[in-house]
């Protein structure tokens, strides 16, 4: 029990760090940064491996690196999409 709480507040840290690294906003607050650290975990581990502290089950720098990317990544599409309906 006391291992799900962690990986789910370390999603959350990755998260939010990773939408202060990248330019724009990740929407949704908590759940939105949660959802930014579970798949910037996953791309991070995709392209990076996993290499550096791991805490939570996380390996912490390629996952706030994925985030960063993910977050900017939802940026542009979102930017993209608001200028198509326009």
């Amino acid at each position: 029990m006391i291992s799900l709480l962690i990986t789910l507040i370390m999603a959350v840290v990755i998260g939010a760090i990773g939408s202060a690294i990248a330019p724009g906003a990740m929407p949704g607050g908590m759940i939105g940064s949660m959802i930014a650290g579970f798949v910037g975990a996953w791309l991070g581990y995709l392209l990076l491996g996993s290499w550096g502290p791991v805490i939570g089950g996380f390996a912490v720098v390629p996952a706030i690196i994925g985030a960063a990317l993910f977050v900017f990544l939802l940026g542009l599409v979102a930017k993209g999409l608001g200028n198509r309906a326009a």
